[in-house]
């Protein structure tokens, strides 16, 4: 989501810096929400980029133009050059916009190994994921004041954390976008997620490292595990 808007969400931090969607190997879609597969920010950065999307959900892109589309079901894998994509299992309750696609999560595995968990609540299995991770990103909110089913907050996705083991956890999914008006009435929710998280993660899983990243900005690793 590059934009600054979607429905009654409007962006509440920086936006992304210039040039984050150019020279891009793949997209990672992990489900058909409007956040996650905005159709203005994919026709912006995707031109002859492979999406990666759920098992399904090719015919929903196909029709939308876009050509270079690879569907995984949970399990399976795709190379893009030396890095290997393969989708996880993910717990999330979807509005399937017409396309019958469960959502995934997704592994990458190059010289490092990453999570990138889509929107997920722990599910049974999750700790099998966590072999051998650098890094995963995990969701600990959403874009409003409450959470609906599918998704985590700070103490569960500490919990996820824990089960996942990585080196490094990043808390993503919050901060971003919330309704409009809201901001300023309810601003805890989009300021103390990823500190709950991170507190969290200390007491329970003081071996995995917490860094909160402002939406917007970047961390940088290299270091072998």
């Amino acid at each position: 989501m590059l934009g600054d808007w979607l429905g009654p969400l409007r962006r509440q931090s920086p936006p992304p810096p210039r040039g984050v969607g150019e020279r891009l190997d793949a997209i990672l879609v992990s489900h058909l929400h409007r956040d996650h597969a905005d159709l203005r920010t994919l026709r912006r950065i995707a031109d002859q980029v492979p999406l990666i999307v759920p098992a399904g959900a090719g015919s929903f892109f196909a029709a939308r133009g876009f050509d270079a589309v690879v569907e995984l079901a949970p399990g399976e894998s795709h190379q893009v050059g030396p890095v290997a994509v393969t989708a996880t299992m993910a717990d999330h309750e979807i509005g399937r916009r017409g396309v019958s696609a469960e959502p995934v999560g997704f592994l990458v595995d190059g010289t490092q190994r990453l999570y990138f968990a889509g929107d997920t609540d722990l599910f049974d299995g999750m700790a099998e994921i966590g072999v051998g991770l650098d890094l995963a990103l995990l969701p600990v909110w959403g874009w409003g004041p409450n959470l609906g089913p599918g998704h985590m907050d700070p103490e569960r996705a500490a919990r996820a954390a824990a089960l996942v083991s990585p080196r490094l956890a990043v808390p993503i999914h919050w901060g971003t976008f919330y309704p409009a008006g809201l901001a300023r009435l309810r601003p805890r929710p989009l300021r103390e997620p990823p500190w709950r998280f991170a507190a969290r993660v200390l007491e329970i899983a003081p071996e995995v490292e917490v860094h909160v990243v402002a939406p917007g900005s970047a961390v940088a690793f290299d270091r072998p595990r």
